[in-house]
């Protein structure tokens, strides 16, 4: 029932996360129904990861193989963050008759399954919903399944001790594609099978083209960017999309250039835009926050970032503090770094805490520009990234 066939499989070899996470969650849910077990479990992973592909999957097989035995009811966090709307939704805000639907379904060998999306928001205030849940998953004779979703990995931390000591504490990790899984999804896609209907040299042709694209070192740069911005499957997939679409129709072959001209359509980069623009100074400060950063710096601010500058520029400062300072306050106004701090606006600027908001992809792209001699920055930063 859960050897599920599909793109959650990274090949015939080899099983993802996401597939092994379908098969976990399948006999859980299942034993819900068939042998009475209230079960309680959260599945964690940053958004676009598949967590709820999964629980559709799952809920989809098992609606099939019972078809009269579960009713599946939803809620969403964002929607109902509000304890008393989130049970007048479902059970007309009475927890008494929560427990009466419980016990009802539970007598007749029907089985309730609540799904919670946003779950973490759902463990903000009183927890009243997730308490009186799960007290009468525990108090009567039901049949009943809490899956909660939520894209914060410490979303059982956020529970009252009350809610915890009711909770199973079970959870499921979801981690977004790798590199890997997105290269065998792409050679699934893009490859022509060479016993189609398309003439034969046409489809090995195609696949040869194809194939240089993938080897050539600017395709692996095209992905590596598409990746720090947006490593989802979701992602990924309006990539290719967009590549097909701008394919020249005379040749009917793909070229690096359709890749390029779908990376700038899929990945908008407006900081990148504000780094074009910044001063040899400016890079030489953005410079010293990452190797700061490296240096596993927990804080840092102006006067740090100047200690670094200095250590590098053995020293010396080519460059005034002052006209140090305004190049930091142009960087913060181009919000190409941010006030860690949401207080301290009487403090000065030299002395509170920041962080960048550029990846470490964008700033070595921006150093790789040649509209002036970045070479000694280039090292610079090199340096700072082999010690990652």
């Amino acid at each position: 029932m859960w050897e599920r066939k599909s793109w959650l499989y990274s090949g015939a070899d080899s099983v993802t996360p996401i597939s092994f996470s379908l098969t976990s969650l399948g006999p859980l849910t299942a034993t819900t129904v068939t042998e009475t077990c209230n079960n309680s479990v959260l599945l964690l992973g940053p958004r676009g990861c598949g967590k709820s592909v999964v629980l559709e999957l799952v809920i989809a097989d098992l609606l099939a193989e019972f078809p009269d035995m579960i009713s599946v009811i939803k809620l969403n966090g964002r929607m109902h963050t509000d304890d008393n709307c989130a049970l007048k939704a479902s059970f007309d805000d009475n927890s008494e008759f929560m427990i009466s639907m419980l016990r009802e379904c539970g007598l007749a060998h029907k089985t309730i399954i609540f799904v919670l999306d946003e779950f973490d928001l759902f463990a903000q205030g009183k927890q009243k919903l997730l308490y009186s849940l799960l007290d009468a998953m525990q108090s009567v004779t039901s049949q009943a399944a809490v899956v909660g979703i939520s894209c914060r990995l410490d979303a059982d931390q956020l529970l009252e001790k009350r809610v915890r000591s009711r909770f199973s504490h079970r959870k499921l990790l979801f981690f977004p594609p790798s590199e890997e899984d997105c290269q065998r999804l792409l050679e699934h896609i893009f490859f022509l099978p060479v016993d189609s209907t398309l003439p034969s040299d046409h489809a090995a042709k195609f696949n040869m083209e194809f194939q240089k694209i993938i080897a050539d070192d600017g395709f692996k740069d095209i992905i590596c960017s598409l990746f720090a911005s947006d490593s989802t499957v979701h992602s990924f997939l309006r990539f290719l999309f967009s590549a097909v679409s701008s394919m020249d129709l005379k040749s009917g072959f793909p070229t690096l250039e359709n890749f390029k001209s779908a990376l700038h359509c899929v990945v908008r980069q407006p900081k990148f835009e504000y780094l074009k623009d910044c001063s040899h100074l400016e890079l030489y400060l953005l410079v010293c926050m990452k190797r700061l950063e490296v240096k596993e710096k927990a804080t840092y601010n102006f006067n740090s970032v100047m200690e670094e500058y200095k250590t590098i520029r053995d020293r010396t400062l080519p460059h005034g503090r002052g006209v140090c300072l305004r190049a930091f306050e142009h960087l913060l106004q181009s919000e190409l770094i941010s006030f860690t701090d949401g207080k301290g606006h009487n403090q000065s600027i030299q002395f509170r805490p920041v962080k960048l908001l550029i990846s470490f992809h964008q700033l070595h792209q921006r150093l790789k520009l040649n509209d002036f001699s970045n070479s000694h920055l280039l090292k610079l930063f090199d340096q700072a990234g082999q010690k990652c």
